[in-house]
């Protein structure tokens, strides 16, 4: 095996960690990631070192798991009692403030981003949300999807994909008051 073909397995538990949150479903996140490596070991030539090889990987895998959820669009997107919860009356007032103000995150929350533990943490807020909410979050902001695409892809209304998208980031947000920054947020 050669050294390129070593550092590239090496990533494969992240890359799976990744697919499984964005899939829910071990099989398909499995097969994105062996699509993925698959191609980076196929052409390694493509990868030119102007970027980390993970961010070169991530990069494919994004491209794979749009394909997966394209080829699998024909499920029922199925609610849960979760995402319909409404979490603005437990956190804002009738005039739409903060019942609670939260906690100061930091001056600089951007360097808390870049730290490997905060990542952790992310990525476990993730994994509790309910179903839809969390494909939701992870199609917008990870996968960086349009709009249109996140409503096409799970058969949704653009004002029922903002409102779960609004409920993932308040549950977010949530958890990483508790988790990360000590302290419960509502």
């Amino acid at each position: 095996m050669t050294d390129f073909a070593r550092a590239v397995e090496t990533l494969r538990p992240q890359l799976m960690r990744y697919a499984r949150s964005q899939l829910r479903n071990d099989a398909l996140a499995e097969d994105a990631v062996s699509d993925t490596l698959l191609a980076a070991l196929e052409k390694p030539q493509a990868f030119a070192g102007q970027s980390q090889l993970k961010t070169w990987l991530v990069g494919i895998l994004k491209h794979k798991l749009i394909d997966q959820l394209r080829r699998h669009s024909r499920e029922l997107t199925v609610l849960s009692q979760d995402d319909c919860e409404d979490l603005d009356e437990q956190l804002f007032d009738a005039t739409g403030h903060w019942r609670e103000v939260p906690a100061d995150w930091s001056d600089h929350p951007e360097a808390a981003l870049g730290q490997q533990q905060f990542l952790k943490v992310m990525d476990a807020c993730v994994e509790k949300l309910p179903a839809t909410q969390g494909r939701v979050f992870l199609m917008r902001e990870w996968l960086e999807l349009e709009t249109d695409e996140v409503c096409k892809e799970l058969s949704i209304s653009t004002t029922n994909l903002w409102v779960l998208l609004h409920r993932a980031r308040l549950r977010l947000r949530d958890c990483l008051q508790l988790n990360w920054f000590g302290q419960k947020a509502t």
